[in-house]
């Protein structure tokens, strides 16, 4: 059996005393799409910002690629592709031209990175916005030039931090297209989400984090068997309210 992507052993991290994220065990294969459902506060940003060592762990530690977080730093973030919630462009470049920064830094040679570029943006469709100042995107175009951004490097992990937030319908559909089509590609993504009908069409499996804790994971079907066929909103509110 092949190694998991993102192994955690009891992971955890604590803010003055106070555990945010604790005990964490978790396992994401290859070209496994894994969504983090929980309440604000539950622990996944954290467990985000550990995984791309924006935060180090008060416990436990972590793996990405074979690569263990406290030997292998530098080489593990070579692995990553990161989206958070609010993604920090560089106001005064186009979206074109951000991609082109970012890509640039990664190495990417200009031919391959043109390519995954067009096609990227039209996917999204940011093709009439990619030569377009970065000042005057919506919180979801900022996200969604990131995104192309990230995506342009190939990165073999990519990480979500509530990736629909500020997207109109139809590029959450396309952006639902783009992570099923990244992760058939063999791309591993961890993703973070109140979107409940998100996690039922494109996850693999779920983990319903409360209070720092991973109290339950599995398919969407497995975790609804699991509590008398009810729905993944039930399930949702049956597992924070129990763990309060």
């Amino acid at each position: 059996m092949t190694e998991p992507v993102i192994l955690t052993e009891q992971l955890g991290r604590e803010f003055a005393g106070t555990w945010a994220v604790r005990d964490l065990d978790l396992a994401v294969q290859p070209g496994e799409i894994y969504g983090f459902l929980g309440q604000n506060g539950a622990g996944k940003t954290t467990t985000l910002r550990m995984l791309t060592g924006l935060l180090l762990p008060s416990a436990g530690r972590l793996r990405i690629a074979g690569l263990d977080h406290a030997t292998s730093s530098r080489e593990l973030k070579a692995q990553l592709g990161f989206v958070p919630d609010t993604p920090p462009l560089y106001d005064y470049l186009t979206g074109r031209q951000y991609v082109a920064l970012v890509a640039s830094l990664w190495h990417v040679p200009r031919a391959q990175r043109d390519e995954r570029c067009e096609r990227l943006l039209a996917m999204l469709g940011m093709d009439d916005h990619a030569d377009e100042l970065c000042k005057g995107y919506s919180h979801g175009t900022r996200k969604k030039i990131h995104l192309v951004a990230v995506l342009t490097t190939a990165p073999p992990v990519l990480l979500l931090d509530e990736p629909t937030s500020g997207l109109d319908p139809l590029s959450t559909r396309r952006l639902k297209e783009l992570l099923l089509a990244e992760a058939a590609r063999g791309t591993t993504i961890l993703l973070s989400t109140h979107g409940l009908e998100l996690a039922e069409q494109v996850c693999h499996r779920v983990g319903i984090l409360a209070r720092g804790r991973l109290r339950c994971e599995g398919t969407v079907a497995d975790l609804r068997a699991a509590h008398g066929d009810k729905t993944l909103e039930d399930v949702f509110v049956a597992v924070t309210e129990a763990a309060t």
